[in-house]
This record gives C-alpha cells, structure tokens and sequence, in this order.
C-alpha cells in the first residue's frame, strides 16, 4: 500500500506559483501598461547592447547584473508600493521630451553606449510616471545598480583606467624586478626578456573594473543593507580590491609571457586570467567582509558598553544614598 504523502518538493513549488500569481494579479493596469510598452521599446535595444558588449570581455558581466538586478527589484517593489504617487503629468512629459531625440539619435548612428543608458533613461521616465519620485526613490539601489549592464563610453573608460593601469603595471615591475627577473618599463609598457607587453591589452581586465564594482556592491548591499554605515565602509574597499585582483592579473600574463611564450598568454590562459580576476576579487571582498564585519561588531558592542556604563554607575550610586 502506497503512503499518500505528496513530494517535499511541490508545496514549496506550488506555493512560489501561487506568490507570483498574487503578485501579478495586483498589477496596477497603468503599470502593466509600461511594462509592454518597455518590452516594445527595450528589446532592440536590448539586442543590440548583448551582441556588441555582452559578447566581450568588458561586457560579459552583463546578463549577470541584469538578472540580479531585476530580482532585487523584484523582490523590493512591494515595500515601495505604499509611496506610490502618480507626479504631475508635465514632468515625466518634459523629461521624455528631452530624452527622446538623445535616444534616436543613438539609435540611428549605432553609439551602443549613449543608446543603452538613454533607453534605460525613458525606461526610468516611465516608471517615474507610473509610481512616482518618492517609491524610485526606495528602489534606488537596483534601479541604479542596473545602469551597470550597459558599457560606459570608451573615452570614460581609458580615462579613468589609466592612471590604474599605470600604477598596476609599476608595481608590477617593481615586485618582479625584486625578484630577479629582467624586468623594466615605463608608463603602461612592460619589457620582459625579448617580450614587450602593453597594460592596455595585458591588462584589459583592468576595464572589468566597474564589472568587479558592480558585483561587488550588489554582495555588500545584499549582505548589510540593514547597517548602511558598515555598507558605505566595506563599499570604500570595492575598488582598492579590484586593483589588488588586476594586480594578481597582470603579474600571472607577465609570468606567462616570460616563461611560455606571446602565444599561450594571449589563448586559453589569457581567458583563464580573466576569471582568476574575478575569483580574486569576490574571494577578497569575501575575506575583508568576514574579518570587517566582527571587528564592527566588537567595536560597536563596546560602545554601547561605555555609553552605559556612565548611567549604570549612575543608577547605582542613586540607590546606595
């Protein structure tokens, strides 16, 4: 005789359908409205950003940063759905205006990088309209970490990187040079035995930087959004970290190049590089958080130890007398 116990598994599976179901039924119709009215617009676009960026290196962590962050917005928006309040009608109007030429614009001349963050501009525009200021404004963390999907401009990029990649590529130099091994260079431009290698292609992963920051602020948020201080301290370490990741980075294709040749260091290992880039840094920013988050605690305890103290010692000398 067969027991009649229904599989673990599908209450906890029927029960998810059932929270999505309930979900959706209480879509307000202006919203669900947007949301065809996004997929109409975002999807080629959207196209567009996945086969010029995601394909890459500096792109790749795209869909990553995509679906974390359409699940956090997911799971945020019905804490934020008491402040909705439809704004005026004029303001999201004159800020699609405004957007609107920027986004066709792009579109036309094939700029990957103005089209993607103007499109997701219109997108928060519309949101806007819908729920207004004040529940964006609850949302903040997702709705901006999920800018981080689209590549930012190239000239940014090489801007901000340089001064990282000249730095990197020195103490490169100086660490191995340490060590023993023919080793010299300037600015971005390493000399290793007959090899000359630049920071800029050997050390591409050095674009990876807002990839790296992008993960790893979603990790800090996740983990300690409910201590924003203890949040804004561990978040000053995201990019130190990604410098120590590039850092790493570089010296394994230098050593790569020294010791196999130009052509293994740009193959499969090249790739392998990239993601001991990332292993690096989450393995860092992981390290940090666990040793951090009890010298915060055991720091913050104490404090609450010596506020009191004072009233404690206080109370007791009211009793005696």
């Amino acid at each position: 005789m067969t027991p009649d116990i229904a599989p673990t598994g599908a209450p906890r599976f029927g029960r998810s359908l059932d929270q999505v179901r309930d979900r959706l039924r209480h879509v307000p119709l202006p919203l669900a409205i947007l949301l065809i009215g996004v997929a109409i617009l975002a999807t080629p676009t959207m196209l567009f950003v996945a086969s010029a960026t995601w394909t890459t290196e500096q792109g790749g962590h795209g869909p990553i940063v995509m679906a974390t962050g359409f699940w956090l917005l997911w799971r945020l928006f019905p804490d934020a759905r008491p402040y909705f309040r439809v704004p005026p009608t004029w303001r999201p109007a004159l800020l699609f205006a405004l957007l609107v030429p920027v986004y066709f614009i792009a579109r036309i001349s094939q700029i990957v990088e103005v089209e993607g963050f103007a499109m997701y501009g219109l997108l928060l525009i519309a949101l806007y309209s819908v729920i207004g200021g004040r529940a964006m404004r609850k949302l903040w963390f997702p709705l901006v970490y999920i800018s981080f999907m689209f590549p930012p401009p190239d000239t940014v990029v090489a801007f901000v990187t340089l001064p990282m990649k000249t730095l990197v590529s020195q103490s490169a130099i100086g660490l191995l040079s340490a060590l023993g091994y023919p080793i010299g260079g300037a600015g971005v431009t390493i000399l290793i035995g007959q090899y000359e290698l630049l920071v800029a292609a050997a050390c591409s992963g050095l674009n990876s930087i807002i990839s790296l920051s992008a993960i790893s602020l979603f990790y800090v948020y996740v983990r300690h959004q409910a201590d924003p201080v203890y949040s804004l301290l561990l978040t000053l370490t995201v990019v130190p970290i990604a410098l120590l990741a590039n850092f790493v980075r570089v010296l394994v294709l230098i050593l790569l190049t020294y010791y196999m040749g130009d052509a293994p260091a740009q193959g499969f290992l090249h790739d392998f590089a990239g993601l001991l880039t990332f292993a690096v840094a989450l393995g860092t920013i992981i390290l940090v958080d666990a040793i951090g988050h009890r010298l915060w605690v055991r720091f913050a305890r104490r404090g609450r130890e010596n506020a009191l103290s004072p009233a404690l010692s206080n109370q007791k000398e009211r009793s005696v007398g």
